[in-house]
């Protein structure tokens, strides 16, 4: 039996004493600060949403009145964005309720806050990404923070509604059924079976995999996947009790004036009525800060994650050194990198060419790789724009020592001359195409070993 309620929050052990270290000293300010940040951006979702929108009704009574009255539907479509806006700030509301992950002694209550947002702050046309503020850096309310918040409105329908199946079934299903094909229900007892999901978001995927039976554990930087995450995992208690609009924000490339105030229900499965198998937690805080100790986790389950470093290099070695001995990390994304031409941040961009030399390079043998995974995020399914990445997949393994006594050879680190395996081309591929690795006196090359599926897990198997 999960005890979500429990594990969830509090905050993660294993974080928890510093964290309550960090806000009882002399420099708690600063992490207060942030918090609030996040908070006010979520309370101020609907003032700075409102602004947008009146832009626009604006613009339409200075018209001429021939004009508008050929925009009488659109008027009338505009008071149904207003509605939209109301009706997620309510939720917005339901979601703050219950103000886990702040510090003791701020515990003001978010409805009593102002109407009004900052006067230091300006509104940037947040659709196109633009931030605009006054000189003061340190405005309570960023429009950078607002796009974050209307994200994580976004990101609940992606894995929390219906509406999000087709995502979901894009980006984890491949994650799964690896997990699974490795970890076989019938050869091991999978709640010894220690899975971490860094990046996990709103929490979809960890709660997935702990449903089949594994210990999971997620982890996350980001107080608005936290806050969003805690609400669905712990406090909806049942299927499709609130309803978002998520692309209420999308003025542009729409089709019918329904499609932008198209109503999304959450949550499709509520975890507090079927509470999985396996063990889930949530840590918060930063990846590399957070998992230090080695062999910790039989398997790390990545999506849309390793390219949110400055330097993926150390995501690929601490991945390396908390899986033990014949364990797994298993990969879906892109590679975005988050962090370029990004204004005073550095960062490096490695190709996918580059990162299985590097993964190799770490001491990984890489089990199997695909591109060309067709995979959408947080995509408005009725817009005239769509965007889509071609993903990248992969299954990498910690060698087990123990390999060599059962007769398998090391891999060598190599420039592969073949590296790239279209998804589309996987079905074509045939087994005898590729040289049996018993066969084979040498060491295997990188492009022998993207057909090969066997591994070792490193644990007593189930009798």
């Amino acid at each position: 039996m999960s005890n979500i309620r429990e594990t969830m929050f509090p905050l993660h052990p294993k974080i928890d004493a510093e964290l309550a270290r960090a806000f009882n000293a002399n420099d708690a300010d600063e992490e207060r600060h942030h918090i609030r940040k996040v908070q006010s951006a979520f309370l101020y979702y609907g003032t700075y949403a409102s602004i947008r929108l009146n832009k626009s009704l604006d613009y339409l009574n200075s018209l001429s009145i021939d004009d508008q009255r050929l925009l009488s539907k659109y008027r009338m479509h505009l008071d149904c964005v207003r509605t939209s806006i109301e009706r997620n700030q309510a939720v917005i509301k339901e979601i703050l309720r219950e103000r886990v992950l702040y510090p003791s002694g701020d515990a003001s209550d978010p409805s009593d806050d102002e109407d009004e947002p900052p006067a230091h702050v300006r509104h940037g046309d947040m659709d196109q990404n633009i931030v605009i503020l006054d000189d003061d850096d340190l405005a309570d309310v960023e429009p950078l923070k607002i796009l974050k918040a209307q994200s994580t409105l976004k990101l609940i329908a992606r894995d929390w509604s219906a509406d999000g199946a087709l995502e979901r079934e894009q980006s984890y299903k491949p994650i799964i059924d690896s997990i699974v094909e490795y970890y076989k229900p019938s050869d091991y007892a999978l709640n010894e079976i220690k899975i971490l999901v860094p990046g996990a978001g709103l929490g979809r995927l960890t709660y997935e995999l702990a449903c089949l039976g594994y210990s999971c554990e997620g982890n996350e930087f980001s107080y608005f996947m936290l806050i969003a995450s805690n609400f669905v995992l712990n406090l909806c208690d049942y299927e499709n009790k609130y309803v978002l609009y998520p692309w209420v924000h999308q003025y542009v490339n729409i089709l019918k004036r329904e499609d932008q105030v198209a109503a999304v229900r959450f949550p499709d499965v509520c975890p507090l009525k079927n509470p999985p198998k396996g063990n889930i937690e949530m840590a918060a805080g930063d990846f590399l800060e957070v998992y230090k100790t080695p062999q910790s986790y039989n398997c790390v389950a990545t999506c849309f994650f390793i390219d949110c470093a400055n330097n993926v290099i150390d995501f690929i070695r601490t991945i390396y050194r908390i899986l033990v001995p014949g364990g797994i990390w298993v990969n879906l994304g892109p590679l975005l990198y988050h962090y370029s031409d990004v204004n005073g941040q550095n960062s490096i961009e490695p190709t996918y060419e580059d990162l299985l030399i590097i993964m190799e390079s770490v001491g990984f043998v890489i089990e199997s790789t695909r591109t060309g995974i067709h995979t959408k995020y947080a995509q408005n399914p009725s817009s005239m724009k769509q965007s889509e990445y071609q993903s990248l997949f992969w299954v990498c393994r910690k060698p087990d020592p123990m390999d060599q006594q059962r007769g398998k050879q090391s891999q060598i680190s190599r420039e592969p001359r073949d590296l790239i395996v279209h998804a589309d081309s996987v079905e074509d591929m045939q087994e005898d195409d590729y040289p049996d690795p018993e066969s084979i006196a040498e060491p295997k090359l990188i492009d022998d070993l993207l057909t090969e599926t066997e591994g070792s897990g490193g644990l007593a198997k189930q009798t």
